[in-house]
C-alpha cells in the first residue's frame, strides 16, 4: 500500500484534495527560460483551468529559437506572455509578471517554476490556504518524478553560512525560508513587502523574501498535505551556468550584509571560499562548457563582488546599542 501511495504522489500531486473551482482573482506567474517544452509538458493542462488571462508567462531571453517556440504556446493557450528583449532574472522577471496581474485583479498570487507540475486540486487547496491567511506564504511539498522530497521545508545554517532544505529543515523555524519554485503569496502581503528584491537577479531572493515576510510580521509555511513535482531538468543553455555560479557567490554575501549581525557577516566572508566550492561541485553549476575555468572564474568575480557589499557594510558606524541600522526590516532577525 505505501508503495501505491508514493507513485500516486509523485503522479498525482494533491491528490488528497476534492476539486474545487478555481477563484476568479487566482493569477499566477511563470518564468521561462531556454526550454519552451517544459511549459507544454507542465502547464497546458492547468493552465486550462485557470481563468482568462490569469496566466503570465515572462520569457526571459535566452535564444530566437525559444523565444518563438515560447510565443506560439502562449497564443495557441491564450496565456499572456512578457517577452523582454534580454534575461531579466528571476526576481524582476516575477515582479513584472506580477505587477500585470496585479493590474488585472488578481489577489491570489502563485509564482511557478515550469519545471513544477502542479494539479486543479493543489492549487486550488493552496489557493484557499492564502484566502484563509493573507499574512502567510505558502509552499507545497515539492517532489522529484521518483517521489523523494526536493523541497520539504528550508532553513538558513547560520554558523556554516549556507541554506538547508533536507528532511529536518522547517521553514516555520527561526531563519526558515521557502522555496520560489511554487510559492502562493496575497496580494496584500506582495504589496507590503513590495516583492522580490531585484538586485539579487539569481539565487537567495526567495529566501531573502522569505526573511523579510516573517521580519513585517508574516509567517511561512510548508503544507506537507499538498504534494507538487517537480521535474528534474538542465538549468537551461550552457551559457547561463556562469551568470548562476556568479550570483550564487555574490548573493550570498549580499543576503548576509542585508540581514546579519556583524559577526555572523564576518564569519560568513571567511567562509566564502568554502562555499564557492560547493557550488562548483553542486547541481547549479552543472551543464556549462566542459572546461571548469568559466565557472572558476565566476565563482571568484561573484565572491568579490558580494564581498564588496560585505565590506562596505562593515565600515558603516554601529549605532549606541553594538549594530548596525537596519538595511531591511529583517536586520536584527539574527543576533
Amino acid at each position: 500500500m505505501e508503495g501505491i501511495r508514493r507513485r500516486t504522489r509523485a503522479e498525482h500531486c494533491g491528490a488528497r484534495h476534492s476539486v474545487t473551482p478555481l477563484p476568479p482573482d487566482l493569477g499566477v506567474v511563470v518564468v521561462a527560460y531556454g526550454d519552451p517544452a517544459l511549459l507544454e509538458r507542465n502547464l497546458v493542462e492547468l493552465g486550462r483551468q485557470v481563468p482568462l488571462r490569469r496566466v503570465v508567462i515572462v520569457d526571459n531571453f535566452s535564444g530566437l529559437a525559444e523565444r518563438e517556440a515560447t510565443t506560439a504556446v502562449c497564443e495557441r493557450e491564450g496565456w499572456t506572455l512578457l517577452a523582454p528583449g534580454l534575461d531579466l532574472g528571476f526576481a524582476a522577471a516575477v515582479n513584472a509578471g506580477v505587477r500585470l496581474l496585479r493590474s488585472r485583479g488578481c489577489r491570489l498570487l502563485l509564482v511557478l517554476d515550469p519545471a513544477v507540475r502542479i494539479d486543479e486540486p493543489a492549487l486550488s487547496a493552496l489557493a484557499l490556504d492564502c484566502a484563509s491567511n493573507p499574512q502567510r506564504l505558502v509552499s507545497p511539498r515539492i517532489l522529484r518524478p521518483n517521489g523523494t522530497v526536493w523541497f520539504g521545508g528550508g532553513t538558513v545554517d547560520i554558523r556554516r553560512g549556507l541554506t538547508r532544505n533536507g528532511g529536518a529543515a522547517d521553514s516555520a523555524a527561526p531563519a526558515g525560508w521557502l522555496s520560489g519554485a511554487c510559492l502562493m503569496i496575497h496580494a496584500g502581503l506582495w504589496d507590503w513587502l513590495d516583492g522580490f528584491d531585484e538586485s539579487y537577479f539569481l539565487h537567495w531572493e526567495d529566501v531573502d523574501l522569505s526573511w523579510r515576510c516573517v521580519a513585517a510580521g508574516g509567517s511561512l509555511a510548508v503544507r506537507e498535505d499538498i504534494w507538487v513535482v517537480r521535474e528534474e531538468c538542465g538549468q537551461g543553455p550552457a551559457l547561463r551556468a556562469p551568470l548562476q555560479v556568479y550570483s550564487a557567490c555574490r548573493n550570498r554575501l549580499a543576503f548576509a550584509a542585508r540581514h546579519l549581525s556583524r559577526r555572523h557577516l564576518i564569519r560568513w566572508l571567511l567562509l566564502s571560499p568554502v562555499y564557492a566550492m560547493t557550488v562548483l561541485r553542486s547541481g547549479t553549476g552543472r551543464g556549462a562548457a566542459r572546461s571548469g575555468a568559466p565557472l572558476v572564474a565566476a565563482a571568484v568575480r561573484g565572491t568579490g563582488a558580494g564581498a564588496a557589499l560585505a565590506i562596505r557594510t562593515l565600515t558603516i558606524p554601529l549605532t549606541g546599542s553594538g549594530s548596525y541600522p537596519p538595511v531591511t526590516a529583517a536586520k536584527s532577525a539574527v543576533h
